[in-house]
């Protein structure tokens, strides 16, 4: 099979209104001519941009039906901001002068629908081979959105929701911009209990209004903490009837990067195609780690995954909690076994996590001199000198929030 890109994943981010249509260019890409690819998809025009200066793709599609939003004036703005994707505009037969239009004003090609599955592969094929584009590495836009920094860990019991919790409140100190911390263990979700909100508002209420999705909207469904945190909660699984799509991920995450400078996310296990939509998203990884030997060889499974879908070694930041455990495996040992850097430690203080999870209270908070307490400080600072905010957005504290102590 000849990829269309050797050696990389096809980034492909579809503009439209329509659930069917993206439906329909997903089976249209299940192609060998094609090779990997990823299908990203915006159903809201207002969000396009800044999605597509964030995820920089390599092809854009843009649907001329976008709920009475004019397609044209958004291809000229795609073409000028992120002018090393090939713009293609999906058109209906009988609207062949806003498809001269729309390569007027900067699209490589256009698509006459329905007949997707006939011309669209096609027309792929021959904007590459016009255009003979360079591999496109993703890199940042200068900030539209805010940044997301996952937490997930290789096995239960790693202290990940303490570490997310914790680093959370601690960005929220240093640079006192809102935040949204997201609970995205959906088979055991934490975060209620850990920080004692009583809510029945979670991330399960925006899904049947994704195509009509805004800042209100989210904002209702957010709880507040007393520490200064916007959470979005995970439902109880039971009331969960079937997984998030990549897509319904794609879509919020863009939204809440819209509304925070930092977007942290507490990511549960499997290793699903949920959970790589949020990995997908992420600025930074941070991997929460044990020094005992099961988790190490879960640990090492779990960073060839990671690797293997192309994730940057600095993307990814190993973090060993209770480092100065009795017994526990060196972090020399560690390091070795892993080949790669710990690039954190936090010491062993077990009694004072239980405390803080009984309590609902924030180990930075409760204990802000603590040994786990100045790691984790330190921990947020980097973020912030490796993920610099500017002063570009409207990154305001939404008002309809609620709050829940």
């Amino acid at each position: 099979m000849v990829k269309l890109i050797p050696g990389q994943t096809l980034r492909i981010l579809l503009i439209s209104t329509q659930e069917a249509l993206r439906t329909q260019v997903g089976m249209a890409l299940v192609n060998p001519r094609i090779g990997d690819h990823r299908l990203y998809w915006v159903s809201q025009p207002d969000l396009a941009l800044v999605r597509a200066q964030d995820l920089v793709p390599h092809i854009i599609l843009v649907d001329d039906a976008l709920g009475g939003a004019d397609p044209i004036p958004l291809i000229r703005q795609l073409t000028s901001s992120v002018p090393v994707a090939a713009t293609i505009a999906l058109v209906a037969e009988d609207a062949m002068n806003e498809a001269r239009q729309a390569v007027l004003v900067g699209a490589r090609s256009f698509v006459a629908k329905p007949s997707l599955d006939d011309e669209l592969v096609p027309t792929l094929l021959q904007v590459f081979a016009w255009q003979r584009l360079p591999a496109i590495e993703a890199k940042p836009s200068e900030k539209a959105l805010g940044y997301t920094v996952a937490f997930c860990a290789p096995k239960g019991g790693t202290g990940r929701t303490t570490m997310a919790i914790n680093t959370a409140v601690s960005l929220w100190q240093v640079t006192q911009k809102p935040l949204v911390l997201v609970d995205a263990d959906y088979a055991a979700p934490a975060l209620d209990v850990a920080l004692n909100l009583r809510s029945d508002r979670n991330i399960a209420d925006l899904l049947p209004k994704l195509s009509r999705l805004d800042e209100d909207l989210i904002s209702s469904v957010l709880v507040q903490h007393a520490s200064g945190l916007n959470v979005l909660l995970a439902p109880p699984p039971a009331d969960l009837s079937s997984p998030l799509s990549l897509m319904q991920v794609q879509h919020i995450l863009v939204m809440l990067k819209r509304m925070f400078p930092w977007v942290i996310v507490d990511l549960g296990l499997p290793l699903d195609e949920t959970t790589f939509a949020f990995l997908d998203g992420a600025d930074r990884i941070i991997m929460s780690v044990l020094p005992e030997m099961v988790g190490l060889r879960n640990t090492r499974l779990m960073l060839d995954q990671l690797f293997a879908r192309g994730y940057p070694d600095d993307k990814v930041w190993l973090v060993l909690n209770r480092a100065t455990l009795r017994g526990g495996v060196s972090q020399r040992d560690i390091e070795t076994r892993l080949r790669v850097s710990i690039k954190f430690t936090i010491p062993d203080d077990q009694a004072l996590a239980t405390h803080s999870i009984n309590r609902g209270v924030p180990i930075v908070l409760s204990h802000p001199r603590s040994a786990v307490a100045r790691s984790v400080q330190r921990l947020a600072r980097q973020l912030c000198v490796d993920l610099p905010l500017t002063d570009e957005g409207d990154f305001s504290p939404r008002s309809s929030l609620h709050r829940e102590d």
